[in-house]
């Protein structure tokens, strides 16, 4: 960064510090009534030197998730609350390795933490790729390495440096995949260290796609409602108080099958509804 960049970065600086400090001054003015509004400075998306996240319009992401430097996200790809993905770079001179990329189709459930390979003991700088119509549940931990097409990673699984997990693959909840392990294409691998543990049938390769397309219909729903503002939401409520009939008993499965048709869940499903 020059001169002149130095200079432009320190106004920057010194604007936001500014409109922080007004905001502070308004919120005191306010007194009790300023805890209503929904103000956050969490930051969604962010650059890191010269690199900047690329997400496509048909992407979610969640209010409360993370996205930070060199990351791609496609088409119908969803990222859930409290997610982080993020790169490891310590200069702006730095190659293109240090990189996230995630396919179309693919969602990465809340909590997970995608993150690329930068210092291990092979020297090796890895960066992250995970493909099309790929399920990774909540918690899992992805660093340094590759799934391909519709595999599935489960809940609290942990992928190491230089894990690569084939198309229609799985690695079970809690498994701890160690350093440059390759799980085959229609396996099941599981615990700590992670090992074979099965063959899968035809029927749960087939319900990774499905398994992905319910993410990509709920992540619709997801979206429509974040869009929302704070007062159509507020009206939306009082409108049902105010003409909800005395024996009507809405439960949030109604809800949630009324807005998202698309979903197949075996819960949700054969769940009673309300009468």
């Amino acid at each position: 960064m020059g001169t002149l960049g130095r200079a432009f970065y320190a106004v920057g600086f010194w604007i936001r510090e500014t409109g922080q400090a007004i905001d502070r001054l308004g919120s005191r003015l306010q007194g009790n009534y300023f805890f209503q509004e929904q103000l956050s400075r969490h930051r969604t998306l962010m650059n890191v030197f010269d690199k900047a996240p690329y997400v496509h319009k048909d992407a979610f992401i969640a209010p409360s998730a993370s996205i930070t430097g060199d990351v791609q996200i496609g088409q119908s790809s969803s990222i859930w609350y409290g997610c982080v993905l993020r790169d490891k770079r310590y200069f702006s001179c730095e190659g293109d390795v240090n990189s996230i990329t995630i396919g179309s189709s693919t969602n990465i459930q809340d909590n997970s933490l995608v993150h690329v390979a930068k210092s291990n003991l092979s020297g090796k700088v890895l960066p992250t790729i995970i493909g099309d119509n790929v399920t990774v549940g909540h918690s899992a931990v992805l660093q340094g390495c590759t799934v391909e097409d519709e595999a599935f990673i489960g809940m609290g699984a942990t992928l190491l440096d230089g894990v690569y997990v084939e198309k229609h693959a799985m690695v079970a909840a809690g498994a701890l995949v160690r350093q440059n392990t390759r799980i085959p294409c229609g396996e099941v691998w599981g615990g700590n260290p992670a090992r074979f543990l099965r063959k899968l049938t035809e029927d749960e390769m087939t319900f990774f796609s499905q398994s992905a397309l319910n993410y990509s219909n709920l992540a619709q729903a997801h979206a429509a409602e974040n869009a929302k503002k704070l007062d159509e939401t507020e009206f939306v409520k009082v409108l049902g108080k105010k003409f909800a009939r005395p024996d009507e008993d809405a439960s949030l499965l109604d809800a949630v099958r009324d807005t998202t048709p698309g979903i197949n869940h075996p819960v949700l499903d054969n769940a009673p509804k309300a009468s």
